[in-house]
């Protein structure tokens, strides 16, 4: 997915920043910013303070920011993870707590005690990040009981300091038959290049959000190299490959997580978008 509107500020400089936005914020507060943190399980984030208004990316449960501004519910934010800035409702923010784990399945339950038969408060995306105060165990159910309160089911939870392996592919066919959701960046829907970062994420390797930005990652290769974790890119989409004849991307001609034939997809998707703009294979 690659955006119309470029919110994508890695390294914000409030100097260039368009007066509309920063209203009446003292520059050294753009500077430096508020930290906080998300207390909700998916934060959307948009280009403007306007519900109606679509979404540019999500932000997960204890993902960290940094707020520049608060105005009439809303905070304009950049996202720790890979500097995205936008509007996000004000109450899904809260203080910030050193995270022990990370979910690393596509989606878990939050319980309100170490009880499945409980009915849950909500629910946790892969790559959330949440504090384990202690254990506890209900018919042989191991669960974390977490700071902000509730439980998880323990073995759905990774330490911080570990990865899901080391093939970030294995994570994406997690993702298979999730919805596809533009701006979607969680196990309840996301858009192409979510699927991709998110992978990459929980093998620790940092990747940008959107796809013309991917495209710039690793190094080139030729179609004829493909194989397993190579990134295939068209304009405005990137999918993965999961073996040398197979694509797995989110996709709006399923409106969902899908694998299909590579070379049945380029002469799908050729009709729109043409053929693919480049092939990336990761370092």
């Amino acid at each position: 997915m690659t955006k119309t509107l470029d919110r994508r500020l890695h390294a914000f400089r409030p100097d260039l920043a368009d007066e509309t936005l920063k209203g009446s914020v003292e520059a050294e507060s753009f500077v430096r910013g508020e930290p906080a943190r998300i207390n909700v399980p998916v934060a959307q984030l948009r280009p403007v303070p306007d519900l109606a208004r679509g979404i540019d990316t999500e932000l997960l449960f204890g993902e960290t920011v940094r707020v520049f501004d608060r105005a009439d519910g809303f905070a304009w934010v950049q996202a720790d993870q890979d500097g995205y800035v936008g509007y996000l409702s004000e109450t899904a923010l809260g203080p910030l707590e050193e995270p022990t784990h990370r979910i690393a399945v596509p989606r878990t339950f939050l319980y309100p005690e170490a009880e499945l038969r409980k009915p849950p408060l909500g629910a946790l995306s892969l790559a959330s990040r949440v504090t384990v105060l202690g254990e506890a165990e209900t018919r042989g159910t191991r669960y974390f009981l977490l700071s902000t309160g509730g439980a998880v089911i323990a073995k759905h939870c990774l330490p911080m300091a570990e990865n899901l392996g080391d093939d970030f592919v294995s994570v994406a066919e997690k993702f298979i038959e999730a919805p596809y959701l533009w701006g979607g960046r969680s196990g309840f829907g996301l858009d192409c290049s979510a699927l991709v970062q998110l992978s990459l994420m929980m093998v620790g390797k940092s990747a940008p959000r959107d796809s013309d930005m991917q495209a710039a990652y690793g190094f080139p290769i030729t179609r004829e190299e493909l194989r397993r974790g190579d990134l295939v890119f068209w304009k405005g989409h990137v999918g993965i490959m999961e073996d040398a004849e197979t694509l797995l991307h989110a996709n709006g001609n399923t409106m969902s997580v899908a694998r299909e034939n590579f070379e049945a997809a380029v002469k799908r998707i050729g009709w729109l978008y043409e053929q693919p703009t480049g092939y990336r294979r990761i370092g």
